[in-house]
């Protein structure tokens, strides 16, 4: 991509600017806002921030819901040469501590007054020892209802839109980071992944090239949180692209197919459960019209039913591959693919021949061949600077040679393309082969008395072999010696579980990206019910 090395995130609207000034960027709450004007924004906002004593190299954390003032900030800190952390809606007290900690954030930006989330209850739970280094809380939206001080900081009203104030220099720099995302979280808490403004840039050109939304009637729906990389990136492509973006403050299903259908949307994006939950609200055989591509992420079992059940009402949907070191919408599969591979989480990267994929054996520590399952390492502009203050997690993660070691297993196709299985930590080693737990539990659903499933790997007599969690379809009354025969009669010996448990529901863990099934808790409750004395 030309010129990519110098690209900064206030350069991404430069286009527009000069060509189409009074094009809308953003509907925000039916609100059309031109790129003028959200040019407009930003640099009031780095003015604003600037007054307040930014300086570059600082560290801002921002916990709101999608707001044009999010944008505001990243693009106003941008042209400072600050960084946003990126604070995850969904976190409670003691996530919020760890991120305050560990990001040395000087300022906190909060709407206390939003109803949909109690942002003020959560706050006063916070240990103030996390906020030592806040010297302020800035709030939106509050009016007279600002608190006067939170966590033992002053507030101050972020009323950077309504201010004149002298414009602040541009220090934009394409390796200054400018970003840093949660990661899904570890024993010791999450990482912060940080992104310079050349790869959040380069990455966003990138998406709007290779998901067609350059084209004059592209119109996105911006319903994922911007405190993730995917509803973060989708945004950005569309500011790059000049493809409007229709912005909800919170996902909900019902106001989203709406939404779609009123602004004509070309372009949707989000989770297997955003998108069964619009399914089943959309009216028709045809419900989006307008709409030609639905990427979603597999979060949940049954994601290839759920493709397959879109595609026969003639909705788009399409698997997608990303992550919060390589960035969101790193690759989606083709349209013209066959159906089977078309639903599958992977894809070819947006970034074409920039970016460099290939799948190494997790035992054996070689490249293996097409076809053959390992670890997906990731070569690409888009990749991440490293995490902040863990210079042993970064080098873990990242090769001499550059290329990222992603944790997730998958296989490359002929055509150049590839297919994420499952993350390295579920899979399991079975019979002296790689296997996805994926494949065993769509198996498992075959089975008349089976509504869903979860496998996990386990140690038992010995050798690894693989126990079930079963949700049992409605007025089963299953045995799981049943369900085992059932399995034997389908599937590979090895692969046939060794215990099955049934469950009313899987647990699962909220994240900026999606809900996601906890198979690390099941692996737990799997390891507990074969304890001796549980069995006893």
């Amino acid at each position: 991509m030309a010129n990519s090395d110098r690209l900064t995130l206030p350069a991404l609207l430069d286009r527009h600017l000069a060509e189409r000034p009074d094009a809308p960027a953003c509907i925000d709450v039916e609100k059309r806002i031109t790129y003028a004007e959200f040019d407009a924004l930003c640099r009031k906002t780095a003015a604003w921030l600037a007054a307040q004593g930014v300086r570059p190299g600082d560290r801002i954390a921002v916990w709101l819901v999608n707001r044009i003032e999010w944008l505001a900030l990243l693009f106003g800190l941008a042209r400072i040469g600050a960084a946003l952390v990126a604070v995850n809606t969904r976190f409670r007290a003691g996530e919020l501590e760890h991120v305050l900690r560990r990001s040395g954030a000087r300022m906190l930006v909060i709407e206390p007054t939003f109803k949909k989330i109690d942002f003020a209850a959560i706050l006063a739970e916070v240990d103030v020892a996390a906020a030592q280094s806040l010297e302020k809380v800035a709030v939106i939206r509050a009016g007279s209802a600002a608190p006067r001080g939170v966590l033992g900081k002053p507030t101050v009203a972020f009323d950077a839109f309504e201010r004149s104030l002298s414009a602040a220099p541009d220090r934009s720099d394409p390796e200054a980071i400018v970003a840093l995302f949660t990661t899904s979280g570890t024993t010791k808490g999450p990482k912060l992944v940080m992104h310079p403004q050349r790869s959040i840039a380069y990455h966003a050109r990138a998406v709007a090239r290779g998901f067609g939304l350059e084209t004059a009637d592209s119109r996105v729906l911006a319903a994922i949180p911007f405190c993730g990389v995917f509803g973060f990136d989708l945004v950005l492509g569309a500011l790059a692209a000049g493809a409007p973006a229709v912005i909800m403050d919170t996902f909900e299903a019902r106001a989203a197919v709406e939404l779609v259908a009123r602004h004509r949307v070309s372009h949707l994006f989000g989770s297997d459960e955003m998108a069964r939950r619009m399914m089943e609200l959309a009216p028709g055989h045809d419900p989006f019209p307008h709409l030609r591509l639905f990427g979603y992420a597999a979060f949940q079992p049954g994601s290839a039913e759920l493709g397959k059940a879109g595609w026969e009402r003639r909705i788009p949907l399409v698997g997608l591959y990303g992550s919060s070191e390589a960035r969101a919408l790193f690759a989606f599969q083709p349209l013209a693919l066959p159906l089977e591979q078309r639903i599958e989480p992977g894809g070819r990267p947006v970034a074409g021949a920039d970016a460099e994929i290939r799948i190494r054996d997790v035992d054996s520590g070689e490249l293996v061949e097409i076809g053959r399952s390992g670890e997906i390492e990731i070569r690409a502009p888009s990749l991440f600077a490293g995490y902040h203050d863990d210079a042993e997690a970064t080098a873990a993660a990242v090769r001499p040679d550059g290329f990222f070691r992603t944790g997730d297993i998958g296989r490359l196709r002929a055509d150049g393309s590839f297919v994420f299985e499952t993350r390295r930590g579920d899979a399991i080693r079975l019979g002296g082969f790689l296997v996805s737990p994926v494949e065993i539990e769509d198996t498992l659903k075959r089975i008349p008395a089976v509504a869903d499933a979860q496998v996990v790997g386990v140690e038992l007599d010995g050798r690894m072999r693989c126990a079930a969690f079963v949700i049992p379809a409605e007025g089963s009354a299953a045995s799981e010696a049943e369900i085992v025969a059932g399995a034997a009669a389908i599937m590979a010996a090895f692969k046939v579980p060794a215990r099955v448990w049934f469950l009313d529901a899987f647990p699962v863990t909220q994240s900026a990206n999606g809900t996601k099934i906890q198979r690390t808790k099941l692996r737990e409750m799997a390891i507990e019910r074969l304890r001796p004395s549980h069995a006893a």
